[in-house]
């Protein structure tokens, strides 16, 4: 049957599907309108089973901040050219409009919500997918409740924002510098008390293993320099044979270092101070809460020394971070 270019353009009208694609569905549906529009949001979930193992590194993360209550949220696509098309932008706004107002508690309750034009929030996503033939996912979404919210989106790229709940105000420009460090640092926690106990199970591991290899590796280090050997020369069997073929060690040193680094080593680590071991990893553990907590961190917006718990306090005894969250294309 002959399909009409006026009704064509209805239907791109009403469903935002491309010119072609709406001749196509037009007519598959012999003029049918109704059935047009479901054919478009097939091919949209036919598009999306086929991209499904695609990566999306572009994107926009959206907050949205309504009294004691935020969103923020990541809807994610494949090029940086859909991500700056108006159409992705303005339904990247829609599920957050919809979400602030919804308030979902997770991902999968937000694909449930209901746009403004009656759509699901994942019939929305997955017809976008059929529109521009590029994945569309939800990144990720959070919601934060607390007596004052602050949100920063970075908004040279808006890959990357943060949303911090506080215990009651404080002054803006240190709520927008606090979510501002969240955004840029990427801290773990709140703080170390915050901190859940496999991270920290896992973190004083780390310390006590890597305080155990330079025990060790020192040992190894002052035995090859007292025998004349330059341990920066052994470091590695790579290295020795390299060395060696340059000339700069002698075969017998090669093999005599490679005798030193098996004994020592081995000696070494049977005769480790296991107190002195524990407490050199648990300084290193402060050290991680110090860089990786949020109110241990030093302020990056003021001299990037003083921790982040002193600006508050500095401007508020009483107010403290309750929580934040954060969402970042580009980790």
């Amino acid at each position: 049957m002959e399909i009409k270019a006026a009704d064509v353009a209805k239907l791109r009208q009403m469903t935002g599907a491309g010119m072609m694609d709406c001749k196509k569905a037009l007519v598959e549906a012999e003029g049918d309108f109704t059935r047009a529009q479901e054919i478009i949001r097939e091919k949209g979930k036919l598009v999306a089973a086929k991209r499904a193992d695609r990566e999306t590194t572009e994107g926009a993360v959206i907050a949205r901040v309504q009294g004691d209550k935020a969103i923020i949220l990541c809807l994610g696509c494949e090029t940086d050219f859909v991500s700056k098309n108006a159409e992705f932008q303005a339904l990247a706004n829609a599920i957050a409009d919809a979400a602030i107002a919804a308030f979902p508690a997770d991902v999968e309750a937000l694909k449930a919500c209901t746009l403004a034009d009656g759509r699901t929030v994942e019939a929305a996503v997955t017809e976008q997918t059929g529109k521009t033939g590029e994945k569309h996912v939800l990144v990720g979404y959070y919601p934060v409740e607390a007596p004052f919210i602050s949100a920063y989106i970075h908004t040279i790229n808006g890959k990357l924002g943060a949303v911090v709940g506080f215990s009651k105000e404080v002054p803006a420009d240190i709520a927008k510098g606090v979510a501002m460090q969240v955004a840029s640092m990427n801290p773990v926690a709140v703080s170390p008390e915050d901190c859940s106990p496999e991270v920290v199970e896992n973190e004083l591991k780390v310390a006590v293993d890597k305080t155990r290899e330079e025990l060790v590796q020192k040992a190894v280090n002052s035995a090859l320099e007292k025998a004349g050997i330059n341990p920066a020369h052994v470091d590695s069997e790579a290295h020795i044979e390299s060395n060696t073929a340059k000339g700069w060690i002698t075969p017998e040193q090669a093999e005599q270092a490679r005798q030193i680094i098996k004994t020592v080593s081995a000696e070494k680590a049977a005769n480790l101070n296991e107190q002195m071991i524990q407490n050199i990893a648990k300084g290193r553990l402060q050290k991680f809460f110090k860089e990786q907590t949020l109110v241990e961190q030093g302020y990056q917006m003021g001299d990037g020394k003083t921790p982040v718990k002193d600006i508050i306090a500095a401007a508020d005894k009483e107010a403290k971070v309750l929580c934040f969250k954060r969402l970042s294309l580009n980790d």
